[in-house]
């Protein structure tokens, strides 16, 4: 599944989010977050949302044509070891950032589960501080995890 990201409501229309304020996210989805974890930056389209706290992303999926039913899947920071980016090109292309994480909830197990989100940016949204965030945060993990 792939989650658009950035700029206004003709975006919003084109299917592409736009970023939302952290008190705005905050104020929606305080119910979803852990004791202590707090939202750094966050996206919605519509009804659905991408948010980056301290600890998860977390992108949230409203289903159905009331919005009633949720989906929530969380992807923890500590868990990332790859980070891919794929800029804009000419025409309609949008910018991608890929993410690989560890699924397996003991991360130095024999048998170790792996995953990739791609999340979709449109052109005029500037990916390369949000790459270079994840980025950092990846080798780390992969440090950490092979050291």
């Amino acid at each position: 599944m792939a989650f658009k990201v950035g700029g206004g409501l003709l975006q919003g229309l084109l299917g592409n989010m736009s970023e939302v304020s952290v008190e705005s996210l905050t104020q929606e989805y305080k119910g979803y977050l852990m004791d202590g974890e707090s939202i750094q930056t966050g996206f919605k389209l519509i009804r659905d949302a991408l948010v980056i706290t301290d600890r998860r992303i977390l992108s949230f999926d409203k289903q159905g044509t009331t919005g009633q039913k949720m989906r929530v899947d969380s992807i923890y920071l500590s868990s990332i070891y790859h980070v891919t980016a794929e800029t804009a090109g000419f025409g309609l292309d949008d910018s991608e950032l890929t993410i690989s994480y560890i699924t397996t909830p003991y991360m130095k197990s024999h048998s170790v589960g792996y995953a990739s989100k791609k999340f979709e940016f449109p052109k005029k949204y500037n990916i390369q501080g949000l790459y270079k965030m994840l980025q950092e945060l990846a080798y780390d993990n992969y440090t950490r995890l092979n050291g």
